[in-house]
């Protein structure tokens, strides 16, 4: 059987893939899938450096602005919904272009990963989040280390959230999540695909990094948090962990000024966009775009990239 298209843009926070998956969409005839973890949520505009519908110029994007911060929203409803939108596309006679930076995503999509074996437990679950409130993620994320060494280096230690899955995938089948996703990348796309990752020089992306969060201050971010903790949503909600979220949280908590909350942002935004370039340079597939090697120039990036999709047969007509 012949192979769909799919064509993948990725790359690390304030890089720049929106605008350019917009050029690319309009090249291609192609439709856009959100891969990030925060623009599926409601109400979390600016925070999420989420693509508006005047900024669309028409191009339909699937996986924005469709969960309430209160759903739950992880890797099995993410390629669920992928897979629908991929469908649809291909319907329309189109090509489906997945852009975002969560690399985690990416890869379960373009190998079409099984999870079915990552049935869960609520007992196990709830055990394990009660140890995190009571001993504090450090503790928790030594676990993980005694018993998944290989998954404790892809995860940060306070992402509670990755942490207790990987334990409780452990717990309930006895062998390590990272073993489990080993064999899965074993598997073969069943995509003819092209891989993209857009970056730029450290201290440039970096500088664009902070430019973005002090435009997100100025267009309003702590006014979207209020108006988010008015609602009823606190850290108790996934959504709410995201960067620039839970920071203006402690803030408005008292725990801290909102000098320090602005500067921890940035600080930990880069920290995130270093722990991406890291995801993305383990994966062998992946194209880099590296826009300096481009003088900056989204036409000449363009270029290359139709010369791919060419070279690839990702793209046979046109």
């Amino acid at each position: 059987m012949e192979k769909k298209p799919l064509v993948i843009l990725a790359g690390p926070t304030a890089a720049g893939k929106t605008a350019l998956s917009i050029s690319l969409a309009k090249a291609i005839d192609g439709e856009i899938i959100s891969c990030d973890s925060m623009q599926v949520y409601k109400y979390m505009d600016i925070g999420s450096a989420k693509i508006m519908p005047d900024e669309m110029q028409g191009i339909p994007h699937y996986m924005v602005d469709e969960l309430l911060p209160s759903e739950e929203f992880n890797v099995c409803v993410f390629l669920n919904r992928a897979r629908e939108a991929i469908s649809q596309i291909y319907a329309k006679g189109k090509i489906p272009i997945a852009v975002g930076g969560t690399g985690f995503y990416i890869q379960a999509l373009l190998k079409d990963t099984d999870f079915s074996q990552e049935a869960t437990d609520g007992s196990v679950r709830k055990k394990l989040e009660a140890y995190a409130k009571d001993y504090g993620a450090e503790a928790l994320f030594q676990r993980l280390k005694e018993v998944d060494p290989q998954s404790a280096e892809m995860i940060h230690p306070n992402n509670i959230k990755r942490v207790i899955r990987a334990l409780e995938f452990y717990k309930l089948h006895g062998t390590p999540i990272s073993e489990h996703n080993s064999e899965q990348k074993e598997k073969e796309s069943p995509y003819n695909f092209c891989y993209f990752v857009l970056n730029d020089k450290r201290e440039r992306l970096y500088a664009s990094i902070d430019k973005r969060v002090d435009q997100m201050m100025s267009m309003g971010l702590l006014d979207e948090v209020k108006n988010l903790k008015e609602m009823g949503y606190s850290r108790e909600n996934v959504s709410m962990q995201g960067l620039g979220y839970k920071e203006l949280l402690d803030y408005l908590d008292g725990k801290y000024s909102l000098e320090e909350a602005v500067y921890t942002i940035k600080r930990d935004t880069r920290h995130f966009a270093k722990r991406q370039l890291t995801w993305f340079r383990s994966k062998p597939e992946v194209t880099w775009i590296q826009k300096d090697e481009f003088q900056y120039d989204t036409e000449k990036i363009l270029q290359y990239m139709m010369e791919e999709l060419h070279k690839n047969k990702v793209l046979l007509k046109g």
